[in-house]
């Protein structure tokens, strides 16, 4: 089973953020502990992890791994709210998709849906970036075993 993720805009930064209240979470503990997740599970997963904060690199990286992945994870962050074409792209290659973000401030605001993409992605889901990606992981895991 081959998981694609596209970790979006400032995510390299989150250790920055996590300092600032007392932890030490970095993009790359997240990453190790998606690597641990896929590990543990009995299915054979291969991973993909790209963080760019450039549009068009995670779109080309949709494009070039549509035929080897069988579902995506992706934490837009403020592509969320605006990048249509990774929106077509992310609809085009027509792939299981579920949304991540660690804040609410890009899922909703009020009862109303922020998101551009929660329209395509089977779920969307926030919480903390250690615990978060992992939770996405297992749910499409799930998705793809059932």
């Amino acid at each position: 089973m081959n998981i694609l993720i596209i970790q979006g805009p400032n995510l390299n930064l989150i250790g920055l953020k996590s300092i600032k209240v007392g932890e030490q979470v970095t993009l790359d503990k997240v990453n190790q502990g998606l690597r641990k997740q896929a590990n543990k599970r009995p299915e054979e997963i291969s991973l993909k992890i790209l963080q760019s904060h450039k549009i068009e690199k995670a779109v080309t990286s949709i494009h070039r791994n549509r035929n080897w992945a069988n579902g995506i994870i992706i934490a837009p962050m403020a592509w969320s709210r605006y990048e249509y074409s990774l929106k077509e792209c992310l609809n085009a290659v027509s792939l299981p998709i579920y949304e991540v973000f660690l804040t609410a401030d890009y899922e909703f605001e009020g009862n109303k849906e922020l998101s551009i993409l929660s329209s395509i992605c089977i779920e969307s889901l926030c919480g903390h970036p250690l615990s978060i990606f992992n939770d996405a992981l297992d749910l499409l895991v799930n998705h793809l075993s059932e």
